[in-house]
């Protein structure tokens, strides 16, 4: 078809620089006034805790991969070290750029809306003094200062602590000496700031908080005391996490799981962050001591760790947040005189979270539980969140005596704690508790309940492209879908028996399954709409673009003249706009309040379509090392209500979207002066989207 040589390198975009390129959109969200001031502080705060995961997963393991001798390269030729030095300069320019977003933007607006937070030093005597009282009563007694001497080993720094360096100096005999101030994660990292007495008279909206790390460094004498204290300059060190989990050889998972859980903090460190005040000296102490090298430490000229910036959105300044909506709960779901398998036994029904209320996933679930007819219950769970209501349903549903299975994925990252405690309680109450298959995280979202009815067994279901937590689901964007259909469901029955048993399935009626048969059938659409060539027309959205493979298919698709949109909120290797490759492929990013997470898949075929939704992003590890389903979309209405109507919506955007430019950078669709801004959240928000029936 073409003699491009597609496996080109220049053809490609760095995975890791493309995951930088989506934490700088995040930024982006902090210069936009459109947002209320308190969501432009919590964009500050997604974009350092996102910039956190980067080095414990990402960075670490190029380091790994450099430590090993390990040179082999990903589609865009770069080594693991060239890798390392580019993401170096990148993230260097970007973390200066955080810190003048909160100097110069942020604290100064925070402050105009009274809301004021200060240094120690700008405070008044009477403020320290009752500031010296607090930290007597609520920071003192949790401190443990450590030394470091010949007689007291350095001490071990925990995963993103927050630590004091502190030098301090006897007063007898003129030694200076180190010691370590680790400040408590159970404390504020802001501290409020009462009124010095009760006739201070302020403004009810005005408040005050001061950096718990500068309230601990003025009142250093008290952990030292007969000592003179030098200095203390705040430093955090960022480590490993990404834990290698040998299944062959563990004789229990959960308890596997536990021990590496415990490991997590001892990982080996990969970055280490300082104030710019701290001298060479201690930084090299420092560096030495975590075995660091300088490319490794990152300077700052403000407070480390703006994650903490949390703590200020959740203050009560309503008029400084996004304005509250109410979830529609879809009128087909609220007819009268019918509960929701009769409903199910005539239509599917579509859910467009979070404009969709995640009430009718639980509600039927629940239905499933106390329903006497109902004889089992299947259900895949990955990241649930605190009390999650379809733990407690599904423990409901045990004690009324039906079969419960719940396939419990104890490696979903960072979740593994909370997977693992209620992965324990539902064993208590007697579900059937198993862990998926050896070597793949189980990504799919599935609920199956099966159903005695007068003409026999029905099978009824739920898939989605967002996972079973009532939390995210008011704050990412997912698509569900309820069904009865019988093929879907007995797809959902050989998926269960492939998790939990020994089944071989390679054969699924409707469903596309990783690592099964997900990668063919997408090959084969896009290989059908090159057939079709001008003709053709593929619309994919999706959180993630970097398997090689699939990457070629769209670049041979674009030059068979197929019209391509791709909507890839993060990570995107492919170049749009080269010449002779990529003409017709426009790629978008669409950031804003909510995480755009639904995955849709829609491939034209001259007018009978395949449109899918479902779990899988296009990357090698969910394609080739994750369980996941793609389901169809078979209902002509629903079709087109997610074609034209979400993914029209999107396409549409000019507020929110991002486009990517052929050498990788991003550029605000806002910035072409034709189109008129449109927010394509705002439109769902404001209700102009589809009642969720087919």
């Amino acid at each position: 078809m073409s003699e491009v040589d597609l496996s080109n390198p220049s053809l490609y975009i760095n995975r890791e620089l493309s995951h930088i390129e989506f934490n700088r959109r995040v930024l982006q969200e902090c210069y936009n006034e459109e947002n209320p001031l308190l969501e432009r502080v919590k964009f500050l705060a997604i974009f350092t805790s996102n910039m956190d995961e980067l080095f414990m997963v990402r960075v670490s393991g190029l380091k790994q991969q450099v430590l090993l001798g390990i040179v082999k390269t990903p589609a865009d030729g770069l080594l693991p070290r060239e890798q390392l030095v580019a993401i170096y300069r990148t993230v260097t320019q970007l973390f200066a750029e955080a810190m003048t977003v909160w100097h110069e933007l942020l604290h100064p607006a925070l402050a105009q809306a009274k809301i004021h937070v200060l240094d120690y030093d700008q405070l008044k005597k009477g403020q320290q003094s009752r500031l010296r009282d607090y930290f007597e009563e609520v920071i003192f007694p949790v401190l443990t200062p450590l030394a470091f001497d010949p007689g007291h080993p350095f001490p071990h720094i925990s995963n993103l602590s927050l630590n004091l360096a502190v030098v301090i100096r006897d007063k007898e005999t003129g030694e200076t000496h180190f010691a370590r101030v680790k400040v408590p994660a159970i404390l504020p990292r802001l501290v409020p700031l009462k009124p010095l007495d009760p006739d201070e008279l302020l403004p009810p909206t005005t408040q005050r908080f001061v950096w718990v790390e500068q309230v601990i460094a003025a009142n250093l004498d008290r952990l030292f005391p007969g000592m003179q204290i030098v200095a203390a300059y705040p430093f955090r060190v960022t480590r490993n996490t990404d834990m290698e989990i040998q299944e062959e050889e563990a004789d229990d998972l959960l308890l596997t799981m536990e021990k590496n859980l415990r490991q997590r903090h001892f990982g080996f460190p990969v970055r280490l962050e300082i104030d710019e005040s701290t001298p060479d000296d201690i930084r090299d102490l420092l560096l030495s001591n975590l075995q660091m090298s300088s490319y490794d430490v990152y300077t700052f000229n403000g407070p480390l760790g703006l994650s903490s910036l949390w703590e200020l959105h959740k203050l009560e300044r309503p008029e400084l947040k996004d304005t509250p909506f109410r979830a529609r709960y879809p009128s087909i779901l609220q007819q009268t005189g019918e509960n929701i398998f009769q409903t199910l036994q005539r239509q599917d029904v579509l859910l467009h979270h979070p404009y969709d209320s995640f009430a009718p996933v639980i509600d039927f679930m629940r239905a499933a539980a106390e329903d006497p007819d109902v004889l089992a219950i299947k259900q895949t769970l990955y990241r649930v969140g605190p009390n999650p209501p379809i733990v407690q349903v599904l423990m409901r549903a045990r004690e009324n005596g039906k079969q419960v299975s719940a396939l419990v994925e104890l490696k979903a990252r960072f979740d593994e704690e909370s997977n693992i405690e209620w992965a324990r309680a539902l064993e208590n109450a007697g579900v059937h508790v198993v862990y998926g298959l050896i070597g793949l995280k189980t990504h799919c979202k599935v609920s199956l309940v099966v159903r005695r009815e007068r003409d026999g067994i029905r099978r009824y279901i739920h898939v989605a492209t967002g996972n079973y937590n009532s939390v995210t689901a008011r704050l990412y964007t997912d698509l569900g879908m309820m069904t009865s259909r019988e093929d879907m469901g007995a797809d959902a029955s050989e998926l269960f028996n492939y998790l939990t048993g020994y089944s071989k399935q390679t054969v699924y009626r409707k469903f596309l399954v990783a690592p099964v048969n997900l990668r063919e059938n997408i090959l084969r659409f896009i290989e059908r709409e090159i057939e079709h060539g001008e003709n053709g027309r593929i619309i994919i959205k999706a959180n993630s673009l970097v398997d090689p493979e699939t990457i070629r298919a769209l670049y041979q698709a674009s030059i068979a003249g197929v019209k391509i949109d791709l909507l890839i909120r993060g990570i995107c290797c492919l170049r749009p706009g080269l010449e002779g490759v990529s003409e017709n492929i426009r790629v978008a990013s669409v950031v804003g309040r909510f995480l755009e997470h639904s995955r849709i898949y829609y491939f034209h075929n001259m007018g009978d379509p395949d449109l899918y939704i479902g779990s899988a992003d296009l990357m090698p590890r969910n394609i080739d090392r994750r369980v996941e389903v793609l389901f169809p979309v078979e209902d002509l209405q629903m079709r087109q209500r997610i074609v034209d109507d979400i993914l029209g919506t999107y396409l549409k955007d000019t507020a929110k979207a991002w486009i990517l430019q052929p050498d990788g950078r991003y550029v605000s669709a806002a910035t072409d002066e034709n189109k008129p801004p449109f927010n394509s959240q705002l439109w769902f928000l404001k209700g102009r989207h589809y009642d969720g029936d087919g």
